[in-house]
């Protein structure tokens, strides 16, 4: 299955997998998406470059290993619920600020933070799996 045209094609992909992974992440508020579809289009998307380009080339692409993102991504989910009962709130309750960047008012949310963990927890560790099974196809 490694050809010339998938080599070619498989950093285009990857790059169109990717933006279109943090779209859907970014969209999942509102309509259907969020973390989990995102991360998992995004761990598909290193997956294809695997297969393309070996394990080592996605492992120096990502630069962390896909478990630290994975458990960095349940920190952030962990911290986003617990932000709330600092507040006296029940865990997992949505919070809002508004802070004026660049004179523009941009609301953000707990809820955001949460759905960015989850799209790390689910890239990291699928990407860790499909490496391992790469890997071990190869020896």
């Amino acid at each position: 299955m490694n050809t010339l045209i998938f080599r070619t094609v498989a950093p285009f992909l990857t790059a169109l997998m990717l933006l279109f992974s943090v779209f859907v992440l970014l969209r999942g508020h509102n309509e259907p998406g969020g973390g989990f579809i995102g991360g998992l289009i995004a761990a598909s998307a290193m997956a294809i470059y695997g297969i393309a380009y070996g394990v080592q080339a996605v492992r120096r692409a990502i630069v962390f290993h896909p478990m630290s993102i994975a458990g960095f991504g349940l920190l952030l989910s962990c911290l986003s619920g617990l932000w709330s009962a600092a507040f006296g709130l029940p865990f997992m309750t949505g919070l809002w600020v508004y802070p004026t960047i660049f004179g523009v008012e941009v609301p953000l949310a707990t809820v955001v933070s949460f759905d960015i963990g989850v799209y790390l927890v689910v890239t990291g560790a699928i990407t860790a799996i499909a490496l391992a099974l790469e890997e071990r196809d190869h020896d």
